[in-house]
C-alpha cells in the first residue's frame, strides 16, 4: 500500500511539472492577469514557467504585462493563438504581430499574432496597421 501511494505521488509530481502548454477552456478559464473570462480563440495566450506552471491570458498584451511584472518566475514558453488558426497555440517569440485599429482584441490593444510574416502582411493589406516582432511588441506594449 505504501509503495502504491509513493508511486502515485511521484507520477503526479512528474506530470504536474511538465513544461508544456495546458488546454485553454474557452468560456470557462479566466485570464491570470485581468481575470476576464477567456473566450476569444484568436487572441488568447499562455506563459509556461520553467517549473511547468501554465498561466492563461485572454489577450497577448495581458501575457506581456504579466511577464514584465515577472514576480520572480522564469518563463520557459511564451505561446499565443495564431490569428489565422483560432485556438492553435504557436511560439510567441517567433511570431509576427499586427496592431490594427480595424481588428479588435479583448483588452483593446488591437493586437493579433501570426505564425508567419507573410500571413500577417496579408491581413495588414486588408485591414491596415503596423507589424512587429517579439522584441518590438514587448517594447510597444510596455509604453
Amino acid at each position: 500500500m505504501k509503495s502504491t501511494i509513493i508511486s502515485i505521488f511521484l507520477a503526479l509530481l512528474f506530470f504536474s511539472c511538465a513544461i508544456e502548454p495546458k488546454p485553454i477552456a474557452y468560456g470557462h478559464d479566466n485570464c491570470h492577469y485581468c481575470n476576464m473570462t477567456i473566450v476569444d480563440r484568436q487572441h488568447a495566450a499562455q506563459l509556461v514557467t520553467d517549473k511547468g506552471r501554465a498561466y492563461k491570458f485572454d489577450a497577448i498584451e495581458c501575457m506581456v504585462h504579466q511577464d514584465q511584472e515577472n514576480n520572480g518566475q522564469t518563463a520557459a514558453l511564451y505561446l499565443i493563438n495564431d490569428f489565422n488558426n483560432p485556438g492553435k497555440l504557436i511560439d510567441a517569440t517567433t511570431a509576427t504581430y499586427l496592431i490594427s485599429p480595424q481588428i479588435s482584441s479583448p483588452m483593446g490593444a488591437n493586437l493579433s499574432g501570426f505564425s508567419s510574416e507573410g500571413d500577417a502582411k496579408e491581413i495588414m493589406a486588408e485591414f491596415s496597421g503596423s507589424l512587429y516582432d517579439w522584441e518590438a511588441i514587448q517594447q510597444k506594449i510596455a509604453k
